[in-house]
């Protein structure tokens, strides 16, 4: 039967059946879901396997959960239930395999679990149909974490992993009665018999190998998937492993002696970067690709290569942050985004452009920073300089090396002249020194030399960690995983130091020559912004307002103004005034407080129409508000306390607001287009139009609200627009019919919207 259905368990301590029917006839749906509840812990392992060949077709269904227990289910049609429940005590069972004994179609349930054996379940037809323990497999000397059954012609082969880093292989086979065996002397492997009562037929299970080739857990085992060949199934005796030291290992017997080897080592050089060993890992259907993915939720993907089938090549696989993505923005070109996360990454995406292809797709194609503290907000201080804040008191700046720039522009089809002018005097990349958390940026006469392949290299400590991990490599479309955690990292050039508490948010201005940042408070005097010179990196100035944390700093497009709005449910404005030597200076011209606030709760963000005459701020009490007129009271002279105040309705956008944005491009009639995305996932489109005096009732109007797929699944962190208005995905700027909108959101997602400007 073709594969419709899908098994999936998870920490909401409940099973789904996923029923794939292609044709969109149930409720219109194309995906069915069954929930199986009873579990009263996470489920940490399903399997299942039809029972029989008919349509109504008889799911087996075996689940091992957190709770000590495994339960085995039954489905007919859509109706699920638990037909039995397996007690460990207070063992776990961490992988379970279900299958059928040779020759027949008797259930056999295999169990692996922190008692480092096997136990085997064979369905016994008594009064009750039930599982009954009738094995146990010792043998592995730690925690079992995986195992899988594979049916090879006559015979039932098992595979199992464990945390002792070796991997066995037993084999069931029906023992013939025969006449008791004379002892002649020979040497013979240790046979466990059971035999079935109701067939009366007798099976031997027997160790066929132990595989020993990974140096730290394994997690994972599979076989290569039976594929059907003149109309029976057959089964590859070749089996994928995944450990934590980094490598997956492809076996199989070999073909003289029949002994297990180690056939390919996909060796990945995880090296650089905070990370750890392969959690798990598949064959292609067909055997020609292998998936793996690591520990911190990064997929890895190789391709066998068609002449010599010993080689594998990394191939482009689709990557992304593995925990809540905390802040995107666009580059100032509108060629590439560049987002933080509380995954302790700072990861860059642009269009990859393939030659004499007209399709263009995103992809992660640097990781500028990987860290030691989860990421909290970045600015982009021009094209190829950023600015970026986590949980510690530091902020610290990076730019673009060499080797990116050649990359990027071969990857998005940009050519090198229009990027950069003066790379030559830049440095080749950067490397994270042992011990250290700055990149470090390396230059061309930095690089280890690689030896020379004949000559032999000594197994010293030197050589097996390097100093230097950056290799540069030139690239022509997305570079693989290792890559990026190693060959991609940007030199930081400058740390700034200042705040007292970890950084919260950070801005630059248009003209790319201040910086304004604040981080969390509790008090007055740790809430103040400070204001640093791109030039020099010197601390210009400090802005003290605020009560608690300044949540968000926005730069007026024109660069006069500079917006705060905070925990304290309240917004100050500061205008420059006259640049003195040092660097411009601020000063408080405009602010809410107690008596003139209309935000209820904490203000989460805040943004600039693009004529720098309105802001708008987004609260945790549902309301968005826009206010001004901040250019006309520029002209008079003193303070603009007064007449700075709401010059839209009161907007109720049903659900927490945390992020708002607006465009610099207007509507065809004129119309600001502002974004507000929502605690809920949800992100909403508005138009906007100032009406005279007093604001109008009819001022917002609702253009889309983005459905279920489109929105994120948890809360949106940030929104961006992009400052340049072309076609979607492509550079040119003549038609500025599309707008393109960045958001990131709690669901690890990053998203860009291609937006139709004459259709709001």
């Amino acid at each position: 039967a073709s594969e419709t259905g899908l098994i999936s368990g998870g920490s909401d301590k409940q099973l789904i059946l996923w029923e794939w029917n292609g044709t969109g006839t149930w409720n219109n749906q194309l995906v069915k879901s069954i929930p199986l509840k009873g579990h009263a812990e996470a489920v940490c392992a399903v399997d299942a396997v039809y029972q029989s060949d008919e349509p109504d077709l008889n799911l087996l269904i075996a689940s091992a959960a957190s709770d000590s227990t495994v339960r085995i289910w039954s489905l007919h049609g859509s109706e699920a239930k638990c037909i039995e429940i397996l007690q460990f005590g207070n063992g776990f069972v961490m992988d379970v395999c279900l299958s059928f004994l040779p020759g027949s179609n008797v259930p056999i349930l295999a169990c692996g679990g922190d008692d480092c054996k096997i136990s085997l379940f064979i369905q016994q037809n008594g009064i009750f149909i039930q599982f009954q323990k009738t094995l146990i497999l010792p043998g592995h000397e730690d925690w079992i974490r995986g195992i899988e059954w594979a049916v090879c012609g006559e015979d039932l082969f098992l595979a199992s992993c464990a945390q002792d880093c070796l991997i066995r292989i037993w084999k069931v086979c029906t023992k013939s009665k025969q006449l008791p065996e004379t002892e002649d002397g020979s040497i013979r492997l240790k046979e466990n018999v059971f035999t079935i009562k109701d067939t009366d037929t007798t099976y031997a299970i027997t160790l066929e190998s132990v595989l020993a080739g990974h140096e730290n857990w394994v997690y994972a085992v599979h076989w290569q998937p039976s594929f059907s060949k003149d109309g029976s199934m057959q089964q590859p005796m070749r089996i994928l492993s995944a450990s934590m030291d980094k490598t997956v290992i492809i076996w199989e017997p070999d073909k003289e002696s029949g002994v297990w080897l180690e056939q390919a080592s996909v060796r990945v050089g995880e090296v650089g970067g905070n990370t750890l060993g392969f959690f798990d890992c598949q064959f292609s259907p067909d055997g020609s690709m292998i998936v793996a993915h690591a520990f911190h939720g990064a997929l890895h993907l190789w391709k066998q290569a068609t002449v010599n089938k010993k080689e594998w090549t990394p191939e482009v696989v689709i990557s992304g942050h593995f925990n809540s993505v905390e802040d995107v923005k666009w580059d100032p070109e509108g060629e590439f985004i560049i987002s933080v996360g509380s995954d302790q990454t700072t990861r860059l995406f642009a269009p990859w452009k393939r030659k004499q292809e007209t399709e263009v797709t995103w992809h992660e194609i640097a990781r500028p920073q990987v860290h030691g503290y989860d990421m909290r907000c970045l600015a982009m201080i021009g094209r190829f300089q950023f600015v970026s804040g986590a949980d510690e008191k530091v902020l610290r700046v990076f730019r673009a090396p060499k080797n990116f720039i050649e990359n990027f522009s071969n990857i998005t089809g940009i050519p090198m002249e229009k990027l950069c002018s003066h790379s030559s005097d830049l440095p080749e990349g950067a490397t994270v020194p042992a011990l250290g958390l700055s990149n470090k940026a390396v230059f061309e006469g930095d690089m280890a030399v690689q030896p020379a392949e004949d000559e032999e290299t000594f197994n010293t400590i030197s050589n097996q960690y390097p100093e230097i991990y950056f290799q540069p490599l030139i690239l022509t479309e997305p570079p693989p995983e290792d890559h990026l955690l190693q060959n991609t990292l940007w030199p930081e050039i400058q740390k700034l130091y200042g705040h007292g508490y970890e950084i919260f948010c950070v801005a630059c201005n248009n003209s790319n020559t201040v910086i304004a940042s604040a981080c969390k408070a509790s008090k007055k005097e740790h809430a103040a912004v400070i204001l640093w010179s791109t030039a020099s990196w010197k601390k210009l100035q400090s802005l003290s307002f605020h009560n608690l944390t300044v949540t968000q700093l926005a730069f007026s497009p024109n660069d006069r103004f500079l917006l705060a709005v905070s925990r304290d449910r309240n917004w100050s404005l500061w205008k420059k005034q006259d640049s003195t030597e040092s660097g411009p200076v601020f000063s408080c011209c405009a602010y809410t407080d107690k008596n003139t606030a209309v935000h209820s709760r904490i203000i989460w963000s805040c943004d600039w129409t693009p004529d720098s005459k309105y802001f708008i701020t987004g609260s945790r009490d549902k309301k968005i508000i826009i206010w001004g007129q901040c250019e006309l009271s520029v002209t008079t002279e003193g303070s603009m306390l007064g007449s700075v105040k709401p010059c839209s309705t009161v907007l109720d956008a049903g659900d927490s607001v945390t992020a708002v944005g607006i465009s610099r491009v207007l509507t065809p009639d004129g119309r600001y287009v502002v974004a507000a995305g929502l605690e809920n996932g949800k992100i909403i489109l508005y138009t906007w139009k100032p009406s005279g005096q007093e604001p109008a009732l009819a001022d917002w109007t609702t253009c889309v609200e983005m459905n279920n797929s489109q929105s994120h699944a948890l809360a949106v962190k940030r929104l961006s627009w992009r400052h340049h208005a072309g076609r979607a995905g492509h550079n040119d700027q003549t038609s500025s019919e599309w707008l393109q909108l960045a958001s990131c959101g709690a669901d690890h997602c990053v998203k860009i919207f291609n937006v139709n400007r004459f259709a709001l």
